[in-house]
């Protein structure tokens, strides 16, 4: 018998709506179960078990009288911490953040409350986003459910743990260089980041968006009906599209996929990540593709130059605090920004410059190719007390080659777990299709996750 908080959003509403179940019977059982895990890894800030009690049983009286508020009463869904709720502060996981209560909802947050979501909680980041970690000055150390000794990834750190460990169906993540995908592998998750301004996102910046993070494909969909509602904050939002988010299989047969094993620099991905890679490359082989090995996308002037741009950035950020301010900041972070004081603007701006060069590159692949399948991380795991995967912050970017392409690019990307190593954890194969292709992006996803079939034991809390 599948536990109560293993449920999907669709069976809840199911049973919400025959009366099997109210929404209050089951917030019983899920804030027991995250009692249970949150102790062990710390997914969780701003929650508040009383004021989800209290929409639980206005839910639960709503749907006694069969008028519920809208097509997710009742649901359960968590946000990034930097995704603004009315009146909780966003700290963007630094101590040497000043906290001030957000005055409205950012978007994802406001289309999931109109259609009746409970937002459970908000999850944890790593110091300004900018680490793909579950370290934070402000949080502490968020870790992996699969393996509490693991790190989860970030910056979606909290919202992957999350899911992981079951506090729920749905989560949203944000990311700007893999901070959804490279969580979602390394725990177990379909993460999806759409198409630059499907989901209308604030603030918004150069290649960042907001993206669901489920243990399904359909959980993913089902979000986006939603989050990719229009909203004119975002000036860098898509025109609203009529799309159903359907998730009918479509055919495999002559579809150009190309395999990129090479990430070209940065860390190689593990030879257990690369031969799970190669298994799913060869179901959709098994049902009609033409899969080809293609080289790598990135080489070591496109990721260095970005990284120069970022740390400027980031130096940009830190130098508008105080010293005690400053002094709050993780280590990492401050060692990874320290070189911008030496950089000069031309180096800076050239930098930023390689985006556009990677956005050439990404679209002269589609040229050639319908769907482009690569690993999500080329590190299988990595200890929860790292603030990356290489745990040094004079090269802080190997790790998210796979990743960072397609955000420069705008392409749709997603993670889905394609298998485990002999040590247990989860491996995550990347998905990649052309720009506006984001539902049928999903619908190739649904096809590989029925051929490869349900994940049967996601980690156990432990015990009380």
């Amino acid at each position: 018998m599948t536990d109560l908080h293993d449920l999907s959003a669709a069976q809840l509403l199911a049973l919400f709506a025959s009366a099997e179940l109210s929404p209050l019977e089951y917030y019983d059982h899920l804030l027991a179960h995250i009692e249970r895990w949150e102790p062990s890894i710390n997914a969780l800030y701003a929650f508040d078990p009383q004021r989800v009690l209290d929409q639980a049983r206005a839910s639960t009286e709503r749907w006694s009288r069969g008028t519920p508020r809208g097509m997710l009463d009742g649901i359960p869904v968590t946000l990034k911490e930097l995704i603004a709720t009315e009146g909780d502060c966003i700290p963007q996981g630094s101590r040497a953040t000043t906290l001030i209560a957000a005055t409205a909802d950012a978007p994802p947050a406001a289309r999931l409350r109109e259609a009746g979501a409970i937002i459970l909680g908000k999850t944890t980041v790593p110091d300004f986003g900018m680490l793909s970690s579950g370290l934070s000055s402000f949080h502490g150390i968020t870790r992996n459910p699969w393996d509490t000794t693991q790190n989860p990834g970030g910056s979606s750190s909290g919202a992957a743990a999350a899911a992981a460990a079951g506090y729920g169906p749905l989560h949203v993540g944000t990311d700007i260089g893999g901070s959804v995908r490279l969580p979602a592998g390394w725990c177990g998750l379909v993460g999806f980041k759409p198409t630059l301004g499907r989901i209308p996102i604030d603030p918004y910046y150069t290649g960042r968006c907001a993206g669901p993070m489920t243990r399904t494909v359909d959980g993913c969909a089902l979000m986006m009906r939603y989050l990719a509602l229009p909203d004119a904050r975002d000036a860098t939002s898509l025109p609203a599209h009529a799309l159903d988010w359907n998730l009918q299989a479509p055919s495999m047969q002559g579809l150009r996929i190309g395999l990129m094993l090479d990430p070209g620099c940065g860390f190689q991905p593990e030879h257990e990540v690369c031969e799970a890679v190669r298994d799913a490359a060869r179901l959709f082989e098994a049902h009609g593709a033409q899969v080809d090995l293609i080289g790598s996308l990135m080489d070591r002037q496109l990721l260095d130059g970005l990284d120069d741009f970022w740390r400027a950035r980031q130096l940009s950020q830190l130098q508008s605090l105080s010293t005690a301010q400053r002094d709050n900041v993780l280590p990492y972070i401050q060692d990874w920004a320290a070189p911008a004081a030496g950089m000069s603007a031309v180096q800076a701006v050239e930098g930023f410059n390689q985006t556009f060069e990677i956005r050439r590159r990404c679209a002269q692949l589609f040229g050639n190719f319908d769907l482009l399948l690569s690993p999500t991380n080329q590190v299988s795991s990595f200890p929860a007390e790292w603030p990356s995967p290489g745990n040094d912050p004079r090269q802080p970017f190997e790790h998210i080659v796979f990743t960072l392409p397609w955000n420069m690019g705008e392409q749709p990307a997603l993670s889905i777990n394609c298998g485990f190593t002999s040590g247990g954890m989860p491996i995550g194969l990347q998905m990649v299709a052309p720009r506006f292709a984001d539902q049928w992006l999903l619908q190739c996803a649904k096809a590989y996750e029925g051929w490869r079939g349900p994940i049967k034991h996601w980690p156990s809390a432990p015990p009380r």
